[in-house]
């Protein structure tokens, strides 16, 4: 395929490609940035094909420096800014990378060998040959979710994978050039990262926010300076809460916004719909390089709570099911999906006879529409991030004072849910010693909000904890 940036800044060179705070980069200035910042990393011995792995902030700094790995055909490892120096080094060792780039708000949580973006940017560039081909079967990107074990996947994303789903995205929401994406999902997640890929191919326009800002966002919406965005329940409710203090109605400038990282309550969608908000569920996962499907706004009340159907180049099926709404497996085929893993999990196929079986389950109704039951039965969705119980068990487990330890989602007004521990232990110890030392390996939103001691965890005839039973075990 042609090299997406080289293409980009050859065709729309004068169109807006990316804003961040006061600054806007053409796509020529942009991608003209990427060529310089590809040649300093060059300087900084880093070698065309190189695995690296980066720790940033949403800035156009990081954005400068994807695009850079992209020219170098880097296979980019993206690190969760959230998570702790424990984990990231787990997935850096396990990448077996051979460069870290890591911002020097950030060089505390790296426990090996790096090389600081502000030092990169400061060295002089050094002369290098950017192909104008790029393979479709090379890895572009890496991102690390956990799966049922607790331990965490490294899951490949080739360019032929963010093709195809930014292709079928379009093909369901449309392109035109005058669209703005409104970016505030952590670039390190597959939801921020897609929209940068989609940018370059579709020749949009993106402005991005490091953090979220409710009223900055609701600013930029009634402003008409952009036209699309993504959001997760959370920043969902606080955008139409803020809207409705204002009694702000929604410009017809703002198309669409895409709603996913679990299920969107159904109160979120009827106030969005009152306040004329396009709102889109969508279901997708790391392995499908963002959507798999997606719920057309003119469904979003008559289709209340259901993903949609699949997009254009993927199909869907439910394991088992064969009539509507029977609940199985939701299985998953398509161009979109990843190749496999690396590292421990290097020879784990990602699909059986091309299926992806993603341990979610759900059902279709009687017109085909998805609706997911459980974004895999025992994970814990707050605030957008994927929590595992497995994982946090695992710490609670390595702790000398406990025996066992099952972990659970509460209700939370605030983020959705939030996890909670309940702990067999073997000797004397306080919830308050087992929050620290749970917040010495796992990242802030990880440690359990509460630790209950009970005398016995419930489990099936096979001996299998039941985690959906935890909270009658108080």
């Amino acid at each position: 395929m042609q090299n997406w940036l080289l293409q980009r800044a050859y065709l729309t060179p004068e169109r807006a490609a990316l804003t961040y705070k006061e600054t806007t980069y053409s796509w020529y200035e942009l991608v003209d940035a990427a060529k310089h910042r590809a040649r300093q990393l060059t300087t900084a011995t880093i070698k065309k094909g190189e695995r690296v792995a980066i720790l940033a902030p949403s800035t156009d700094e990081l954005v400068i420096t994807i695009y850079a790995c992209m020219l170098l055909q880097c296979e980019m490892v993206m690190l969760n800014r959230r998570l702790s120096a424990t984990e990231l080094a787990y997935q850096i060792t396990d990448a077996e990378v051979d460069h870290v780039i890591v911002a020097r708000c950030d060089r505390d949580k790296v426990n090996t060998t790096y090389v600081l973006l502000e030092d990169v940017r400061a060295l002089a560039p050094s002369r290098v040959l950017l192909d104008e081909q790029w393979q479709e079967k090379a890895t572009l990107s890496i991102m690390y979710t956990s799966g049922t074990t607790g331990s965490p996947k490294g899951v490949r994303q080739t360019y032929g994978n963010h093709q195809a789903s930014a292709l079928a995205a379009a093909l369901n929401v449309g392109v035109s050039p005058t669209d703005v994406w409104l970016c505030t999902m952590p670039i390190f997640h597959i939801s921020g990262l897609s929209i940068l890929m989609r940018a370059v191919i579709y020749g949009n326009e993106v402005v991005l926010y490091e953090k979220f800002d409710v009223i900055k966002v609701v600013e930029a919406i009634v402003q008409g300076r952009v036209t699309h965005m993504s959001v997760v329940a959370f920043t969902l409710q606080q955008i139409l809460q803020q809207m409705t203090e204002q009694n702000i109605d929604v410009p017809p400038s703002f198309k669409l916004m895409l709603a996913g990282g679990g299920a969107i309550p159904e109160a979120y969608l009827t106030k969005a719909n009152v306040l004329g908000l396009a709102v889109a569920q969508t279901y997708g996962m790391t392995e499908t390089a963002s959507q798999t499907a997606t719920l057309a706004p003119e469904y979003a009340l008559s289709k209340l709570g259901s993903s949609g159907k699949a997009l254009f180049f993927n199909t869907i099926r439910i394991d088992g099911a064969t009539a509507a709404y029977e609940h199985g497996e939701i299985c998953i085929k398509g161009p979109h999906i990843t190749p496999g893993y690396v590292g421990r999990f290097n020879e784990l196929s990602a699909t059986s006879d091309g299926w992806l079986y993603t341990g979610d389950i759900g059902y279709f109704d009687e017109e085909g529409f998805l609706y997911v039951v459980d974004r895999r039965s025992d994970l814990i969705i707050s605030g957008g991030e994927n929590i595992y119980p497995a994982e946090i068990e695992n710490v609670l487990h390595a702790h000398a004072a406990v025996h066992e330890a099952g972990v659970c989602g509460v209700t939370d007004d605030k983020w959705g849910s939030v996890p909670v521990a309940y702990v067999v232990t073997k000797e004397a110890v306080t919830a308050e010693q087992l929050r620290e030392h749970c917040t010495a390996q796992l990242a802030a939103y990880k440690v359990p909000k509460q630790i209950y001691f009970v005398d016995a965890l419930p489990r099936n005839g096979a001996n299998k904890l039941l985690r959906r039973k935890l909270n009658q075990s108080e």
